[in-house]
């Protein structure tokens, strides 16, 4: 048994209706990241200096030394850029949330207060803006308790939700494991909230974003100019509030960096974005926690089949009568590589159907050979699985009258003599008259391609039994 915990499915082709506050057609959610002063340094007790994300685009950490260069940078975050956003935001009246690394909102307490006092939201960053990929579970653990720990300290509340950003495998379920934060954002997996079942729990994750992210002014091939940022913005904002407008309402996030954005070359571009989306009908400009405020009392987690987590008897025991008689396409199946994208119709019918298709003639023969013939015998005897009997009764083949039967009887007998196994049609697609047109017809096929069209016909009727059961 292999199971594969990436999800590829998530909401599928028909997401929800977010049901924005007030029917928005969109949620334009900012994110302001304020790292400076958390960020590696000699100063913080770490081995090297930073180098990610400053204007020096390709540095390396410089072991054993502090960058000068590197942390004046990361001060001009603080120092300027912070405070040019402040102005930004506040005065178009629209609240962000804050992703503050907990050292280094100790750091700047005039800042924190002016968070406090504009209403933003402050969530947690970590403890310190450095990568976990390559610390244990348990240090990663120890950081995220101390960061709770000291950002209650420094701002004087919890922060209720949480992003890494650094991450490693395991940050999802250890932030989830501590049950303090209402949302966790280290994914950029979907448009929309969603539900985790992780570490026993329905955790709430609110997608962040890598491409509506200033932080590509300081990556090779990201924004070179203003005008590139705020077009990227502008047409990612267009296609969604199109969404939106058409009942499919989306949330967008922009992520910002006072050391990056803040610089004065690049603030007017995020300026002339937030002056755009002011010229829209519907907009709604949230803090994270007020989206995950929203989506718990309008989109609770729902109880959900998880068909990649279930014992073998039990999984067989589901799905072992889904093709007619052959329980083994199931236990086939169960050794395959499902992870979530399975938990769906879709998912499931393409597992099972591979187990058929992968068997051997024989085998596959043996399947078409279980199925019973239409309104023979065994439907006349009440001796058909209770699937097939219903899908007999669905188009009327309980009900024929004498001279449908007697001509049922003489198709099925003229057809297993000439094929070798029984006429195989999903007869839910059809009426009785349309059968018996089909049946007259398959009857002349060569028996190859009639085995072809009767292998099809299984793997329809599967499928058709699934979207009755799930």
């Amino acid at each position: 048994m292999t199971r594969y915990p990436r999800d590829f499915h998530g909401y599928g082709p028909t997401p929800p209706d977010a049901q924005w506050p007030g029917g928005a057609r969109i949620a334009v959610q900012f994110v302001l990241n304020y790292e400076e002063g958390g960020e590696n340094c000699l100063l913080h007790g770490d081995a090297a200096s930073e180098a990610f994300l400053s204007e020096i685009v390709g540095a390396a950490p410089w072991p054993g030394q502090r960058h000068w260069n590197m942390e004046s940078i990361y001060d001009y975050g603080a120092r300027a850029g912070f405070w040019r956003l402040h102005r930004l935001f506040t005065g178009a009246d629209i609240p962000v949330t804050v992703y503050g690394v907990a050292t280094a909102l100790a750091r700047s307490p005039q800042q924190v207060e002016a968070m406090t006092q504009a209403d933003w939201e402050i969530a947690s960053h970590g403890l310190k803006w450095i990568d976990y990929k390559d610390h244990t579970a348990e240090v990663e653990s120890a950081d995220m308790d101390e960061a709770i720990r000291l950002h209650r300290e420094v701002v004087g509340t919890a922060p209720r939700g949480w992003y890494t950003g650094r991450s490693s495998v395991n940050t999802v379920a250890l932030a989830a494991e501590t049950g303090a934060f209402d949302y966790i954002s280290d994914t950029y997996d979907d448009d929309l909230p969603y539900w985790m079942q992780v570490a026993g729990r329905d955790q709430l994750i609110i997608p962040y974003t890598l491409d509506c992210n200033d932080m590509r002014f300081a990556t090779p091939q990201g924004f070179n100019s203003g005008d590139q940022f705020y077009a990227y913005l502008r047409d990612t904002f267009d296609a969604l509030y199109a969404e939106g407008s058409a009942g499919q309402a989306k949330m967008m996030s922009v992520g910002l960096h006072c050391r990056l954005i803040g610089r004065p070359g690049r603030i007017q571009a995020l300026k002339r974005f937030v002056d755009y989306i002011k010229g829209f009908e519907g907009v709604w400009t949230p803090r994270r926690i007020d989206i995950a405020d929203h989506w718990r009392v309008t989109h609770p987690p729902q109880p959900r089949l998880r068909l990649d987590q279930m014992d073998r008897a039990s999984f067989v025991a589901k799905f072992g009568g889904v093709f007619e008689h052959s329980a083994w396409i199931a236990e086939r199946a169960y050794d395959l590589e499902l992870g979530p994208a399975h938990n769906s119709v879709a998912g499931i019918h393409n597992a099972l159907a591979r187990m058929f298709r992968s068997a051997t003639r024989a085998e596959r023969l043996g399947v078409l050979t279980a199925h019973p013939d239409l309104a023979g015998k065994l439907a006349a005897a009440k001796r058909l699985t209770a699937e097939s009997t219903q899908e007999q009764a669905s188009a009327g083949l309980d009900a024929l009258t004498d001279a449908e039967r007697t001509r049922f009887e003489t198709l099925n007998s003229q057809y297993v003599a000439k094929h070798g196994f029984p006429f195989i049609i999903a007869v839910k697609d059809h009426d009785k008259d349309g059968i018996l047109r089909q049946f007259e017809t398959r009857i002349a096929n060569a028996t190859e391609d009639e085995f072809t069209t009767a292998c099809a016909q299984v793997e329809r009727i599967a499928r058709l039994r699934l979207e009755d059961m799930l």
